[in-house]
């Protein structure tokens, strides 16, 4: 055995033996251990009652971002039926409700497919706002209407009534249909039986070509 297998082994030895290090250590941790578990405990035991559980902060509102509408969405699509069940659907560009108290959404880019009873027929306008409860929209600019029968109307500042198919407007209106022009203080319209009514100040100009094709 050489000398440095004997030195190692007297370490050990030394390490082993009663009354050593190992033993001073053991007695050591069986102190602090006990003691430390039994602080964490009342600490844990007193934290419900030492914590509020409220938490105070203060933002600055110029330094805060706030959500101003409720809802944005781009390319939205709202479906529905009228009250003879046949569907219609309304396609935006973009659309905002900006409350959550108010079922209105705020549409641009508009485009609104009815089923008429010669085939379909579509709205365009550049914005509107569409009443969910009510299902109808209003137009403040011009309103564009075409069916596939050749029907075309255009107008401004008028309310689409989906579910009863009618356009009316209580505010001075002009447009066109195929066979001239019109102006009136108010206006209503059916869309399916093709009929505009005129009211108030009412100015029509017939072109002869227009009336003879339809």
């Amino acid at each position: 055995m050489t000398i440095t297998t004997e030195h190692i082994k007297t370490k050990r030895q030394q390490f082993a033996s009663p009354g050593g290090s190992h033993d001073r250590n053991v007695r050591f941790l069986r102190v602090i251990l006990p003691l430390g578990v039994g602080i964490l405990a009342a600490v844990l035991a007193l934290a419900p009652f030492t914590m509020s559980g409220e938490l105070s902060f203060v933002l600055d509102k110029n330094k805060v971002d706030v959500a101003k509408e409720r809802m944005r969405v781009t390319e939205a699509l709202y479906r529905g039926e009228d009250s003879e069940g046949r569907p219609f659907s309304i396609k935006a560009g973009s659309a905002v409700q900006k409350s959550s108290r108010e079922a209105v959404v705020e549409l641009t880019d508009l485009s609104a497919r009815i089923l008429l009873a010669d085939g379909p027929a579509q709205i365009r306008a550049n914005e509107g706002r569409y009443d969910m409860e009510n299902e109808d929209v209003k137009v403040p600019g011009t309103l564009q209407l075409e069916s596939a029968g050749g029907y075309r109307l255009s107008t401004d500042n008028v309310t689409v009534d989906l579910k009863r198919r009618t356009l009316t407007s209580d505010a001075p209106v002009e447009g066109r249909t195929n066979i001239g022009t019109f102006r009136s203080d108010r206006l209503k319209a059916d869309m399916t039986e093709r009929t505009v009514t005129l009211d108030g100040n009412a100015k029509l100009r017939i072109v002869q070509n227009g009336l003879r094709g339809r």
